[in-house]
This record gives structure tokens, sequence and C-alpha cells, in this order.
């Protein structure tokens, strides 16, 4: 077995994750980046390993401790990383790459191998699966689904602490404006489309 199959094995042990944030997750966001790399001919070796570990270290939502989670992960890949065939400056890579990568840090990463992951992972938070997601999240939180007065923030402030459609409106519909690369803009149109069809059936029944 080569490094990649290894690490994905080691990786498979580890997650314990809520249902969003599981080996599930992580298998869709390397498939996500291996076409994502295929497209902007980047690394894939670097890529995939980043994508295998970029949520090593995961809390949840509502732990202080989210907003560090993919700090905490790179710190926790590069000792991961040293016990298998990767030189330093590509441990480096891959640990930036993660590092960069969540939504709440706000960055852009330097590097190519960094763009992908991020846009892979932020692919994983579109379309019906990132549905799916949003609403496994908000059942773990315990969160109302909608504001009964307000369901879609057309006169508020969307908080997706207190009601999880809120989330489309504070972060989801803005993610494929954010997209880095030419592949993932395109697919992040097709699945935003999907999720404004989904809000507008959901409008009409309620």
């Amino acid at each position: 077995m080569g490094s990649l199959e290894l690490l994905q094995e080691y990786v498979k042990t580890r997650m314990r994750g809520d249902s969003a944030h599981d080996f599930a997750h992580i298998m869709r966001v390397y498939d996500n980046a291996k076409r994502i790399a295929k497209h902007e001919k980047a690394d894939s070796e670097l890529v995939l390993a980043a994508a295998l570990l970029h949520d090593i270290v995961s809390f949840p939502k509502s732990d202080k401790r989210s907003k560090a989670a993919s700090m905490k992960s790179a710190k926790e890949a590069q000792k991961i990383l040293a016990n298998y065939s990767y030189t330093k400056k590509e441990i480096r890579i891959i640990s930036d790459a993660i590092r960069d990568h969540s939504y709440s840090r706000n960055r852009t990463s330097k590097t190519l191998e960094g763009r992908i992951l991020q846009d892979a992972d932020r692919l994983d938070a579109l379309g019906a699966i990132g549905i799916a997601r949003t609403f496994s999240v908000g059942g773990a939180e315990s969160r109302p689904i909608y504001s009964a007065s307000d369901p879609f923030c057309k006169t508020r402030t969307p908080d997706d602490k207190s009601w999880t459609v809120d989330h489309f409106f504070r972060k989801l519909l803005l993610l494929e404006k954010q997209m880095n690369t030419r592949y993932a803009k395109k697919e992040a149109k097709k699945r935003t489309e999907f999720m404004k069809r989904f809000l507008a059936q959901l409008d009409s029944e309620i």
C-alpha cells in the first residue's frame, strides 16, 4: 500500500466526529479534491493527504474550541505525517493547507494545494449533502429548524446559532462566490441553485 492508502486506513480509525464531520465527509472531500486537482494539474499526493487529515481534530459547532480546530488539525497532521514518507517541505505544504482551509479563519491559502482543499471542503457544504449536513448539525445542537416570525431572514440578520435555516443565509449561499478554482466555481453554482430550489419548496410548505 502507498502512503495515501495507509494514511486513509489510519484516519478511518481516528474519526469520531458528528455525522457532518465523520469519515464519510472526509472521503467526499477527498473525492472533490481529486477532481479539482486533476483539473488544476496540482500535486494530487499533497492535496489528497491534506484532505484526509483536514478534520483530524474536530469539535461540535457549539464548542468554543471549534474555531481553532483547523489549527489543531494542522499540528496533529504534522505529527502523523512524520510517520509516513513525506519530506519536511511536503509536510509544511499539507499542514498549511489544513490550517487555512477553515471558513472561520477567513483566509485564502497561498498555495494551490491549500486553495483546492478549501474548495473541496466547501463543496461538501453545498447541494443535497450540504442540506443534509446542515440539518444534522442543527439537530445535534437542538436548534429549531426556522424562526416562525421570519424563516428566511428577510428583515433581520441571520442567526444560525438560534435557527438552522439561518445558516443558509449566514454562510452557505455565500460560498459560491468564494471558490478559488474554475471547477469548484462551476460545481458550486449547480449545488447552490439546488439549495435555492429547496428553500423555495420549504417556503411553500411553511
